[in-house]
């Protein structure tokens, strides 16, 4: 019965075909013509070498007569003759299990002679082990064996190699569609520029602020300890200050909008992507990356700098507050000690790597989404990476500023 699925979604082909080669004969492959009552079918043994088949041998007719089929024993070396006179229907279910009936009886050395049968019912069981024999001589799939170690280390490099290709190939699509947009500034799509400052730029403030601040906090809480033992307190400002603005500002505000707004991109453009929303604006001329990408990089080049400085003013406060109440350095002290220790350098420095964070969260997000293929699994896993590969390349981007900037001593 494991296999009734597969003959039945094959049955309708069968019994055309069968009605095609005799078409002065009427298609009696009827099972579904006469739905009540049916007689279900029967297998009797009057004789050791005489079968008589009866009843609708059908899908729904053959549940009592399968288990049957097993006890029906024939002495080796013998003829056997099949009587299908009494058979009302068939259909391929019946004659798959008809079929197989014929074939133990044949493996088994006894010659089975079928007789009987209609037109209709003889083609179509005919059909049935033609199809029978054409799988029996269909070569075997290979097992393929399990991946060794170095050949899934192999494969996941040129998987990795390949992605950075692609990704490299996307940067310079973009980088033409923008040259496009400034060539023809009113190509423009200002509206879709200002939803996504919205967006990914001032909905953002709130959990940027809020992370900000209790960062701002524990650097100096962590820190404290340290300057106390030394009589130093005062210089938590340099510490807070220089670490918050040059490093912890810039790179948590990317974490952030990357875990936010670059999943949102990638979950978004694989949605389209998968609803074929992005073929559709290739049938009607709309360029994607013109509509879904380039609004979006601008838009988060211009946010996310604002959101650094927002992120600078909240750390600073929040290791202030920590610094009166660690260390017991006023505001005042605190604010005179921080002009002193930070410079317009640092500050910038920070501010400036903000833009770069943001070409990177954009890409990658937007890359993933339209690499998105399948259903709603491909864009979960297209999130997935777009979140982990533009975080991974953030933080890479923020060492290799450490070490430019070292070695031109800023």
């Amino acid at each position: 019965m494991k296999l009734h699925a597969t003959f039945l979604c094959f049955d309708a082909l069968f019994c055309a075909l069968a009605h095609i080669q005799d078409k002065t004969s009427p298609l009696t492959c009827d099972a579904s013509m006469k739905p009540s009552p049916l007689a279900p079918a029967a297998i009797a043994q009057p004789t050791p070498q005489q079968l008589a088949l009866s009843g609708y041998w059908t899908a729904r007719g053959i549940g009592t007569v399968e288990p049957r089929l097993e006890s029906v024993r024939v002495p080796a070396q013998t003829q056997v003759v099949a009587d299908g006179v009494g058979i009302e229907a068939l259909d391929t279910a019946g004659a798959w299990v008809l079929q197989k009936l014929l074939l133990r009886l044949r493996d088994e050395g006894i010659q089975v002679t079928l007789q009987g049968l209609r037109p209709a019912h003889a083609r179509l069981l005919a059909l049935v082990a033609q199809h029978v024999a054409d799988q029996a001589k269909a070569p075997a799939r290979a097992v393929q064996p399990s991946p060794t170690m170095f050949e899934g280390v192999g494969r996941a490099a040129q998987s990795a190699f390949e992605q950075a290709v692609a990704l490299l190939g996307f940067v310079g699509e973009s980088s033409l569609a923008l040259a496009r947009y400034v060539a023809h500034p009113a190509r423009l799509r200002w509206r879709a520029i200002l939803y996504n400052i919205r967006s990914a730029g001032f909905d953002a403030l709130p959990i940027v602020g809020l992370l900000s601040f209790l960062l701002g906090i524990v650097v100096a809480y962590q820190g404290a300890d340290q300057l106390r033992q030394y009589g130093a307190n005062i210089f938590v400002a340099d510490l807070v200050g220089l670490s918050m603005l040059r490093e912890f500002a810039p790179l948590i505000t990317a974490i952030i909008v990357a875990g936010r707004s670059g999943s949102a991109y990638a979950a978004q453009i694989g949605t389209m992507a998968v609803t074929e929303e992005i073929d559709a604006m290739h049938t009607i001329g709309i360029a994607p990356l013109e509509l879904l990408v380039l609004p979006k990089i601008i838009a988060l080049v211009i946010a996310l700098p604002l959101l650094t400085v927002f992120a600078d003013v909240l750390g600073v406060f929040g290791g202030m507050l920590m610094a009166r109440a660690q260390l017991g350095v006023g505001f005042g002290e605190f604010l005179d000690r921080f002009v002193k220790a930070v410079d317009i350098t640092a500050y910038l420095i920070g501010v400036g790597k903000a833009p770069v964070f943001a070409v990177i969260i954009t890409v990658v997000g937007c890359f993933q989404g339209l690499r998105t293929q399948g259903g709603a699994d491909s864009v979960g896993r297209q999130t997935t990476r777009a979140v982990v590969q533009s975080i991974f390349l953030v933080i890479v981007a923020d060492a290799l500023f450490s070490i430019a900037f070292s070695a031109l001593d800023l």
